[in-house]
C-alpha cells in the first residue's frame, strides 16, 4: 500500500518558487589545509565524497565547489567547473593536502564570498538558490573571522562549521549561520559521526498522525485498519530527521499510543502497531479526538516539527458519525497547517468526513474496513487538483511543416487532463504576427469538445513571429476571470507555450508579468528557440527542446510527468493559504524591560502595560510569539520566543514578573543580549522564514554604555525596534535606538503608559478609510450602534487634507455614498454629516456589488483616494447578513488593488466576513451590531497602532535610485540632454526621505559624486541640483572603475542606502562609448548586493558591454544619440516598476522569497 504519492506530493510548500530552491543546492566546502590538519586531511577528503555522493549534482539541480585554505586560500574547482558527481568525485579523490600556516579563516570566508558565491563562479544566488558553506576546521583561526562571517550571512550564505578539540568552538559557532550549525568531533576521522546530522537538513520530512476510530462499532474492522497503517508506514523513511509517526486510537475519549518522538526506527513503529488492541467504548467523539491531536500530538513537545516547516498529515479512519461538534477542531486543524485525510465506511458520515478533510476530494469512502487494500488506486490518483491549462502555440510561417505534430500533442496532453466545469479548463491560442483564441477557458466543459476543435484547428501563418505580444494577450486576456480562469480561487494557472523560432519582440517583461500573476510557465522549442523558451519559463527544467516538432512525442512522457509534479506542487497546503495571499499574521515580539533600580515605582505599569499589549496579540506556535528579557547591569531573560506557545501561560508568567534592581543601566549591552541570544533560531526566532521581528524597548534612563554599535547591528538583522521613554531617558539616545526617530515614543512616567494611545494615533502616517455600512432591512435595529462605532473610530483619526481622509458608503440592495474622501477636511464636518445618517432598508442584501462598487467608485483619484501616492487604503465593513450576490471575487479584487479590509460581522454574516477581510485575523463577531462597544477597544488598541505605523512605512513602495553620466569628453554634445533627462525621470519619483531617494555620479577618468541619497529630501533640491550640473570632462572613459565607485561609496548606508531594510537599490548608466578598462568584475559585484543596473547606451557605446553591466541583458536600452532619450523614457519606468515589484523583499535572508506584492501581515486591527 502506497499512501504517500498522494501525501507526500499534496504536503509540498504552497509556493512552487520555494519547492524548486529546495531541490537546488550550491554547496561550497571550505577545507583547512593548514599544516595542523595534515594527518586528518585524508579523513576530510572522505568525508567530502560521502556528502558528494548523498547529493543530485547536475547543471540544474546541485552544484559543488570545494577550496582548501591555509594562509592563502585556494578554489580546487568552482560551482561551474564540473555538471556530474563523476567529476566531482574524482576531483576530490585526487586533492593533496596544501600545508602551510598560519591559518587565516577570516581571510577564507571572504575569498569564498568574494570568489566563489558569484554569479561568474557559478553560484545562482540572485536566482533564490540555497547557498550553502561547509567548513571542515582544525584550530583558531589567526586573523579576524567576525567581518566576513557576517558579510556571508548578509548574502544569505547558511554556513555549517564543523571542528575538532583543536578548533576554538565559540569562534565555530560565530562563523556559523546560527550556533546549532556548528558541529564538533574529537578528530577528523569521527567525521562519518556528524555526516548523518549535517545532511538531515536536506532530507525529506513528514510528521505522519493515525488517528483510528476505536469504539464499539469498529471491533470487527480493527484488525484491517492495523494491518493498513503498517502497510502505510512501510513505505515511510523513518528516522528522528526524516518521516516521524503517532497514533491515536479514539472512542468517547482519545489516547495517544505513541507519540511523533516515541519511536525512531521503523522496526519499533511497526512492532508497537502490530500490537495495538481494540479500544471499545462509546459515543464515538470525533471532534473532541481532532482536538486531542491538535492540543497534544501536533506539539514540539510530542515531536511534531511544524515550526520547521515539516508537513504535518493526519490520516483519519472512521467507522461512524461523530456524537460531538466536528467543525471547529478540524477548522482549528487546519489553520494550523495540518493536511488531513479521512477515510470512512458505509456507517460514516460521508459529509462529516468531507468536512473534516483538507478538502472533499481529500475524503475516501470503502464500504467496510476489510475494504481498505482496493483503494490504493483512489488515493493514488485523487485528491485530483484542477488546473486551468492554456496552451499557446506558434502558428507562424516557420511552423506550417510541424503544425499536425504540434496538434496532436495538444490532443495527447489534453487526453491525460480531468476536464470539467469543477476539474480541469482548457484554452487554445495560436499565434504568430498577432494572436487568435480558438476557444477559452469557459468555452467547453467536456474533453470530447475540446478535442474535436483542436482536431480541427488550422494553421495560421504569417509573421513576424511576436511571442512577446502573445504573452501578454494570454495575460491580459486569457488568464482573467470573464474568460474562465479561475486564480483568484486558487487553483494552479499554467501555460503551455509551443515556439518554432526566436521572436521579434522582446519576451522578457511580459514574461516576468505572467510570473509575477501566479502562472507556471512551460516551454517546447525547437533548436531555433530552445535557448527563448527556457528564459520565458517559470524554471529552465520547465523547458524542453526538440530537434524539429514531428519529434514531439520524444518528450511528450517526461514533460507531462513533469507537469503533473509541478502541477502537485503548485497546490496550497491549505484552503486559506493560497499563493501569496492569506498568510496568517506572523510575528516575533520581545519586551526589553528596564528593571535597574530607578525604574523600582514604575515596574507595575511597565508590566501591565506588557500584559495589556499581549492581549492583542494571536499567541500561537504559529502566529505571534513573544518573549521578555529584562536588564539593569546584565540582561536576564524571563522567557523566550519559544517558551510559551498559548497567550495564557504569556500572561500568567507576565503578571509573575518581579523587579530585577541594580545598576548601572547597560542598554548597550541589553541590545546586544536580545540579538545574540534571543532573535536566534534556538530561541524561537523566525526572521529567517521571513516573520517580522520586533523590539520593544521600555527604558526609564541614560545606557551607561554605547547603545550605537548594537542598534544598528540589531537593525541590520531587520529587527523592527520601538522605544517607549520617561522624562528620565535620553530622547536622542532612544531615538537612536529606535527604528526611525518617530518610532521613540515618550511618558512622563510609566504610570502614564496608557496615555500614549493619542500620540501613536497622532504618529500614523495618512490612511483613507471607507466605511461600507449595511443598510438593508435586516440591520434596522442595530444601525443606530453602527453610526456611533463609525463615530468613534473617526474620532481617534488625525482628519485633514494632507492626513487622513474619509468615506461613508451604505448599501442593500444598491449602494449611496454619503460622502467621499475629499468631500470633507475636517473631523467636525464628517462627524456631524455621521451623526445624521439615516437608515435605507433595502432588500436584497449585494454585499459583492458594494465592494465592486467601492472599488471603482470610492477607492479612486477622482474621489479623493492617495493609493498612487502610496497612502494606505482601508475598507471597514459592517455586515449583518449573508450577501446574496457573489463577494469572493470583488473582495479579490479590492485586495489586489491593495486595500486593507476590516470586517465587522453578526452572527448571521461573521463566516463571509471572515472570506472578504484581508486576514481572517482582520474580521470579528458580534451577536448584534447593538453589541459593537464591546469590540470598539479591540479596534484601537495600543498594539494595533504601532502595527499600523508598521505598515504604513512598509506598504510604501520606495526605492533608491543613482543615476550614473558619462561625463568623458566624447559626451559634451550630448550631456544637456542627459541631464534633461535626469530632471524628467525625477519629476516621475516621490522624492522623501522615506519614500524614493536619489543620487548623481559623474565619471570619465575617475568619478565624482555630485549629491548622495541622503543628501536631499525634496524633489526641488534634488531638481534644481541636477539642472546646475556642469560636464565633467576628461578621458579614457573607466567605467568599470565608476561601477566600483557607486557599490563602494554610494550603496551604502552612510551614503543613504536603505539596502539593508529591502529597499529596491536601482542604478541607471548613462554611457556614450566603450569603456577603458574591465567592467565585468564591478557589474557582478553591484548584481551580487542585489543592485538593479539599467544601461543606456548609444551608437557610440559598446551594446555587448552594456548587457554585461546591466541586471539583464533585456535592461539594457539603446538610442541613436543622447538627444533620443525621451523615446525611451517610458520604457526605462515600467521596466523598473515591473522589477521592483520583483526584488522589493530581495532582502540577506536564507530562505528564498516568494516575489511580488507585500503581504500585508502586519497588523490586527485598526
Amino acid at each position: 500500500m502506497s499512501l504517500l504519492p498522494p501525501l507526500e506530493a499534496e504536503a509540498k510548500r504552497a509556493s512552487l518558487r520555494l519547492d524548486q530552491s529546495i531541490a537546488r543546492k550550491d554547496v561550497v566546502f571550505l577545507l583547512d589545509g593548514s599544516d595542523g590538519t595534515r594527518n586528518g586531511f585524508p579523513a576530510m577528503r572522505d568525508f567530502v565524497q560521502k556528502v558528494v555522493e548523498k547529493l543530485t549534482v547536475e547543471e540544474n539541480r546541485d552544484r559543488v565547489s570545494v577550496v582548501q585554505y591555509s594562509r592563502e586560500s585556494e578554489a580546487h574547482f568552482y560551482l561551474n567547473t564540473y555538471t556530474t558527481k563523476e567529476d566531482v568525485v574524482d576531483t576530490v579523490r585526487g586533492l593533496r593536502h596544501k600545508g602551510g600556516r598560519p591559518l587565516n579563516t577570516g581571510a577564507a570566508l571572504q575569498y569564498v564570498r568574494d570568489n566563489v558565491f558569484i554569479a561568474s563562479s557559478g553560484s545562482r544566488r540572485l536566482e533564490g538558490v540555497p547557498q550553502i558553506l561547509i567548513l571542515l576546521n582544525g584550530g583558531r583561526s589567526f586573523d579576524n573571522v567576525d567581518t566576513p562571517a557576517s558579510a556571508l550571512k548578509e548574502l544569505g550564505v547558511l554556513v555549517f562549521g564543523i571542528g575538532t578539540r583543536s578548533s576554538d568552538s565559540r569562534e565555530l559557532q560565530k562563523i556559523s549561520y546560527d550556533p546549532s550549525y556548528a558541529l564538533s568531533v574529537s578528530e577528523f576521522t569521527d567525521l562519518p559521526n556528524v555526516q548523518q546530522q549535517l545532511l538531515s537538513s536536506q532530507a525529506p520530512r513528514r510528521d505522519v498522525v493515525f488517528l483510528l476510530d476505536g469504539s464499539d462499532g469498529t471491533r470487527s474492522g480493527f484488525p484491517a485498519m492495523r494491518d493498513f497503517v503498517q502497510r502505510v508506514v512501510e513505505t515511510l523513511g523513518v528516522d528522528e530527521n526524516r518521516d516521524r509517526v503517532a497514533v491515536v486510537q479514539y472512542s468517547r475519549d482519545p489516547a495517544a499510543q505513541f507519540y511523533l518522538n516515541t519511536y525512531t526506527t521503523k522496526g519499533e513503529i511497526l512492532n508497537t502497531v502490530r500490537g495495538l488492541r481494540h479500544k471499545g467504548g462509546r459515543p464515538l467523539n470525533t471532534g473532541a479526538a481532532l482536538q486531542y491531536v491538535r492540543d497534544n500530538v501536533f506539539t514540539v513537545s510530542s515531536g511534531s516539527r511544524r515550526i520547521e516547516g515539516v508537513p504535518q498529515l493526519l490520516i483519519l479512519l472512521s467507522g461512524g458519525r461523530s456524537f460531538d461538534n466536528v467543525d471547529t477542531p478540524a477548522s482549528a486543524l487546519k489553520e494550523l497547517g495540518v493536511l488531513i485525510f479521512g477515510i470512512g465506511t458505509r456507517s460514516s458520515d460521508s459529509r462529516e468526513l468531507q468536512r473534516i478533510s483538507h478538502d472533499p476530494s481529500y475524503a475516501l469512502s470503502v464500504s467496510d474496513f476489510t475494504d481498505l487494500p482496493n483503494i490504493q488506486q483512489q488515493l493514488l490518483s485523487s485528491p485530483h487538483i484542477s488546473t486551468d491549462v492554456v496552451f499557446l502555440v506558434d502558428g507562424s510561417d516557420g511552423t506550417r511543416n510541424g503544425f499536425p505534430a504540434m496538434r496532436d500533442f495538444v490532443q495527447r496532453v489534453v487526453g491525460k487532463l480531468n476536464v470539467g466545469g469543477d476539474k480541469d479548463r482548457v484554452s487554445v491560442v495560436q499565434y504568430g504576427r498577432d494572436q487568435e483564441v480558438h476557444f477559452y477557458l469557459n468555452t467547453y466543459t467536456t474533453k470530447e469538445d475540446i478535442l474535436d476543435t483542436v482536431r480541427s484547428l488550422r494553421h495560421r501563418g504569417g509573421r513576424p513571429l511576436n511571442t512577446g505580444a502573445a504573452l501578454q494577450y494570454v495575460r491580459d486576456n486569457v488568464f482573467t476571470a470573464s474568460s474562465g480562469s479561475r486564480s483568484q480561487e486558487g487553483v494552479p494557472q499554467m501555460l503551455i507555450l509551443l515556439s518554432g523560432g526566436r521572436s521579434s519582440d522582446n519576451v522578457d517583461i511580459p514574461a516576468s508579468a505572467l510570473k509575477e500573476s501566479g502562472v507556471l510557465i512551460f516551454g517546447i522549442g525547437t533548436r531555433n528557440s530552445s535557448r527563448e523558451v527556457q528564459r520565458i519559463a517559470t524554471d529552465p527544467s520547465f523547458s524542453q527542446s526538440v530537434s524539429e516538432f514531428t519529434d514531439l512525442p520524444s518528450v511528450q512522457e517526461q514533460f507531462f510527468s513533469s507537469l503533473i509534479t509541478v502541477q502537485v506542487e503548485a497546490t496550497p497546503i491549505t484552503p486559506t493559504v493560497i499563493g501569496k495571499k492569506n498568510m496568517a499574521p506572523r510575528r516575533d515580539v520581545v519586551f526589553l524591560l528596564d528593571g535597574s533600580d530607578g525604574t523600582r515605582s514604575g515596574f507595575p505599569a511597565m508590566r501591565d502595560f506588557v500584559q495589556r499589549v499581549v492581549e492583542t496579540l494571536g499567541v500561537d506556535e504559529n502566529r505571534d510569539r513573544v518573549a521578555v528579557v529584562q536588564y539593569s547591569r546584565d540582561p536576564a531573560a524571563q522567557f523566550y520566543l519559544n517558551t510559551y506557545t498559548t497567550k495564557g501561560e504569556i500572561l500568567n508568567t507576565v503578571r509573575g514578573l518581579r523587579h530585577k534592581g541594580g545598576r548601572p543601566l547597560n542598554t548597550g549591552a541589553a541590545l546586544q543580549y536580545v540579538r545574540d541570544n534571543v532573535f536566534t533560531v534556538s530561541s524561537g526566532s523566525r526572521r529567517i522564514e521571513g516573520v517580522p521581528q520586533l523590539l520593544i524597548l521600555l527604558s526609564g534612563g541614560r545606557s551607561f554604555d554605547n547603545v550605537d554599535t548594537p542598534a544598528s547591528a540589531l537593525k541590520e538583522l531587520g529587527v523592527l525596534i520601538f522605544g517607549i521613554g520617561t522624562r528620565s531617558s535620553d530622547s536622542r539616545e532612544l531615538q537612536r535606538i529606535s527604528h526611525d526617530p518617530s518610532y521613540a515614543l515618550s511618558v512622563s512616567d510609566f504610570t502614564d503608559l496608557p496615555n500614549i494611545q493619542q500620540q501613536l494615533l497622532s504618529s500614523v502616517e495618512a490612511v483613507d478609510v471607507v466605511f461600507l455600512v449595511d443598510g438593508s432591512d435586516g440591520t434596522r435595529n442595530g444601525f443606530p450602534a453602527m453610526r456611533d462605532f463609525v463615530q468613534r473610530v473617526v474620532g481617534k483619526l488625525n482628519v485633514g487634507g494632507d492626513k487622513d481622509r474619509v468615506s461613508v458608503v451604505q448599501y442593500g440592495r444598491d449602494q449611496e455614498v454619503h460622502f467621499y474622501l475629499n468631500t470633507y477636511t475636517t473631523k467636525e464636518d464628517i462627524l456631524d454629516t455621521v451623526r445624521s445618517l439615516r437608515h435605507r432598508g433595502g432588500r436584497p442584501l449585494n454585499t459583492g456589488a458594494a465592494l465592486q462598487y467601492v472599488r471603482d467608485n470610492v477607492f479612486t483619484a477622482s474621489s479623493g483616494s492617495r493609493s498612487q501616492e502610496g497612502v494606505p487604503q482601508m475598507l471597514i465593513l459592517l455586515s449583518g447578513g449573508r450577501s446574496s450576490d457573489n463577494v469572493d471575487i470583488p473582495a479579490s479584487a479590492l485586495k489586489e488593488s491593495g486595500v486593507l479590509i476590516f470586517g465587522i460581522g453578526t452572527r448571521n454574516s461573521s463566516r463571509e466576513v471572515q472570506r472578504i477581510a484581508t486576514d481572517p485575523s482582520f474580521s470579528q463577531s458580534v451577536s448584534e451590531f447593538t453589541d459593537l462597544p464591546s469590540v470598539q477597544e479591540h479596534h484601537v488598541n495600543i498594539f494595533s497602532v504601532l502595527f499600523l505605523k508598521l505598515l504604513v512605512d512598509q506598504s510604501i513602495a520606495r526605492k533608491d535610485v543613482v543615476f550614473l553620466l558619462d561625463g568623458s569628453d566624447g559626451t559634451r554634445n550630448g550631456f544637456p540632454a542627459m541631464r534633461d533627462f535626469v530632471q524628467k525621470v525625477v519629476e516621475k519619483l516621490t522624492v522623501e526621505e522615506n519614500r524614493d531617494r536619489v543620487s548623481v555620479v559623474q565619471y570619465s577618468r575617475e568619478s565624482e559624486a555630485h549629491f548622495y541619497l541622503n543628501t536631499y529630501t525634496t524633489k526641488e533640491d534634488v531638481v534644481d541640483t541636477v539642472r546646475g550640473l556642469r560636464h565633467k570632462g576628461g578621458r579614457p572613459l573607466n567605467t568599470g572603475a565608476a561601477l566600483q565607485y557607486v557599490r563602494d561609496n554610494v550603496f551604502i548606508a552612510s551614503s543613504g542606502s536603505r539596502r539593508l531594510e529591502g529597499v529596491p537599490q536601482i542604478l541607471i548608466l548613462l554611457n556614450g562609448g566603450r569603456s577603458f578598462d574591465n567592467v565585468d568584475t564591478p557589474a557582478s559585484a553591484l548584481k551580487e548586493l542585489g543592485v538593479l543596473v539599467f544601461g543606456i547606451g548609444t551608437r557610440s557605446s559598446d551594446s555587448r558591454e552594456l548587457q554585461k553591466i546591466s541586471y539583464d541583458p533585456s535592461y539594457a536600452l539603446s538610442v541613436s544619440e543622447f538627444t533620443d532619450l525621451p523615446n525611451v523614457q517610458q520604457q526605462l519606468l515600467s521596466a523598473m516598476s515591473t522589477v521592483i515589484v520583483q526584488v522589493t523583499t530581495m532582502t540577506p535572508t536564507v530562505i528564498p522569497t516568494i516575489l511580488g506584492k507585500k503581504n500585508m501581515v502586519l497588523i490586527s486591527s485598526i
